[in-house]
């Protein structure tokens, strides 16, 4: 197996060098050059397969013969060990809870397979290697969990001043160790473009070994679709087609399903849903992709203007919205009825969301209206706790604070503060 760049097919790496790399040098992004789904066979007992056995199946098929099958399977266990449960809302709609891991975040999935799968390239590296990752909210506590001790690596997060949440800020900004926290004065789109430039600056990377643990990274996206497969053992006794709704930012975690469905998994739909930056629905309506700056909501992690991964999504699939339309709807969600939604759901039901899960919620509950004959599914992406003073403000209450987010709570930040500026954010990763 070998992957090719989205501004090139005739560029070509292995899964190391894709992985080292993060981008390929023409700036594009890397995926597997072929797509063979898995056997019926697996399909037909996938529900009765353990869940570590479904993982690996699924890493194999995008791994290929790039990792020797019993490391494969160490590191699918070793990251994914914990669950992944599809809960009942109400009739017919399920919440896929993916906020089970250390930082109770669905970025825990693919951060900690992108560390193992690192840790296994390099041991055979005599240079210490440098992950920079730009983070709007979960991705930098789930990377600093990941790799915190790890030998030979270090992490340089950049994340926006003032766009992520308290507890979020914490959970990124007071490891230490091999762990810089780097505050950005900008947007989280202004903390991709620095990452990105740094991968590609061939000064720097002609001097230090330097990659990314964000979604641009073809290990992250890997992991994250196993919990797809998850998903459709739990509920495939219902007998049903799957509608499964994605809150959407930076697109990783819907492409990771496309990836999935790729592999022959059966999802009859899949939703993008947004908030206020919904340059992807305005694509699906409009046929014109129009990334800009984005704008600041109360489902921080998903402020992205720019998404990356729509890259790699039109690469799969065409340039036009009708090359989507018949597996993939996309709509974006206002505030207020963010907002709403949290507050209505939890009074009818008891059942709290996050306000990532509840602008899937919104989307979801509004394709269901027009198809009935689906059971639908939002991705919980991360704890309610994760977000106190937004589901206080929406729902009348605090949501109980677990002990891992209450022990990060009393940690003291620690973070380099600079600009938006290259240079500076240069000088950081060089420096040290």
């Amino acid at each position: 197996m070998r992957y090719y760049s989205t501004r090139n097919p005739n560029h070509t790496a292995t899964l190391r060098e894709a992985v080292f790399r993060g981008l390929a040098p023409d700036g594009g992004l890397y995926l597997p050059e072929k797509f063979e789904p898995l056997p019926a066979a697996f399909y037909a007992e996938i529900e009765r397969l353990p869940f570590g056995e479904i993982n690996f199946r699924a890493a194999r098929a995008l791994c290929g013969n790039n990792v020797p099958e019993a490391t494969l399977r160490k590191i699918t266990d070793e990251a994914v060990n914990f669950p992944v449960p599809a809960k009942e809302i109400e009739p017919g709609i399920y919440s896929l809870e993916l906020f089970h891991g250390p930082t109770l975040a669905f970025k825990d999935v693919g951060a900690r397979f992108t560390a193992r799968l690192l840790g296994h390239f390099a041991e055979t590296e005599n240079q210490k290697i440098k992950v920079v990752v730009a983070t709007s909210g979960d991705t930098g506590g789930a990377v600093a969990a990941g790799f915190f001790g790890v030998p030979g690596i270090e992490v340089f997060i950049l994340y926006p001043e003032g766009r992520v949440s308290p507890i979020q800020e914490k959970q990124l900004t007071t490891w230490g160790g091999n762990i810089t926290a780097i505050e950005v004065k900008g947007a989280f789109d202004d903390c991709q473009a620095l990452a990105k430039r740094m991968l590609n600056d061939s000064e720097l990377t002609a001097k230090q070994r330097i990659t990314s643990a964000n979604s641009i990274n073809i290990a992250r996206l890997i992991p994250q679709s196993f919990y797809y497969f998850q998903l459709y053992a739990q509920l495939k006794s219902l007998g049903k087609p799957l509608t499964v709704c994605v809150p959407s930012g930076n697109f990783g975690n819907l492409t990771a399903g496309l990836m999935a469905k790729k592999l022959g998994l059966p999802v009859s739909k899949f939703l993008a849903a947004t908030n206020a930056n919904d340059v992807v629905p305005e694509f699906m309506r409009t046929g014109t992709y129009r990334p800009r700056p984005s704008v600041a909501t109360v489902s921080n992690a998903m402020d992205v203007g720019a998404p990356s991964n729509f890259e790699r999504m039109r690469n799969m699939f065409g340039n036009n919205p009708e090359d989507f339309v018949p597996f993939l709807g996309a709509a974006g969600v206002s505030d207020a009825s963010t907002k709403a939604a949290m507050d209505e759901v939890y009074r009818r039901t008891g059942y709290l969301l996050d306000p990532h899960g509840a602008v899937g919620y919104e989307v979801l509950k509004a394709y269901l209206g027009k198809d009935s004959s689906s059971v639908g599914v939002v991705l919980e992406t991360a704890h309610p706790a994760k977000f106190s003073e937004v589901t206080e403000a929406a729902v009348g209450k605090l949501p109980e604070m677990p002990e891992r987010l209450r022990a990060f709570a009393e940690k003291e930040k620690k973070a380099v503060k600079i600009d938006n500026d290259y240079d500076a954010a240069r000088a950081v990763v060089a420096k040290n």
